[in-house]
C-alpha cells in the first residue's frame, strides 16, 4: 500500500508567527496563501502545512495516487473511516480516519 507523500498539517493560532518560526528552521513556502490562512512549507523532503482556523487539532496527511484503492483495502481489514472518498468517482478525493489514540489521518489525493 503506497500512501504517498507525508506531511503534518498544523492547526496554528497565528499563521504569521508560525510561518516566521518555521522559516527560521529553513522551511520555504511552496503553496498556499497566507491571506487565506493556509500555507505549505518545505525543507528538503519534510513538508508541513500551516492552517489557521480550519481545524482544531493537528493532522497527519498522506497524498496517495489512489485514495479509493487504499480506502477499499483498509475497509476490508476492518478500518473505520470518519469521512470516505466517493468510490464511484475518479480524480481528486480525500478520506479521513483516526488512529487508536484519536489522531486524525487525512488521505488527500489531488
Amino acid at each position: 500500500m503506497e500512501l504517498g507523500t507525508f506531511s503534518v498539517s498544523l492547526a496554528v493560532k497565528d499563521i504569521k508567527a508560525a510561518r516566521a518560526f518555521y522559516e527560521k528552521l529553513g522551511f520555504k513556502e511552496i503553496a498556499g496563501k497566507e491571506e487565506d490562512n493556509w500555507l505549505i512549507l518545505q525543507n528538503g523532503s519534510a513538508k508541513i502545512g500551516l492552517f489557521q482556523g480550519m481545524f482544531d487539532n493537528n493532522v497527519l496527511t498522506f497524498n496517495p495516487t489512489d485514495v479509493r484503492g487504499i480506502q477499499k483495502a483498509l475497509k476490508a481489514q476492518g478500518v473505520t473511516f470518519m469521512q470516505e472518498a466517493d468510490e464511484t468517482t475518479q480524480g481528486a478525493a480525500h478520506a479521513t480516519l483516526l488512529d487508536p489514540d484519536g489522531n486524525a489521518i487525512l488521505m488527500d489525493q489531488f
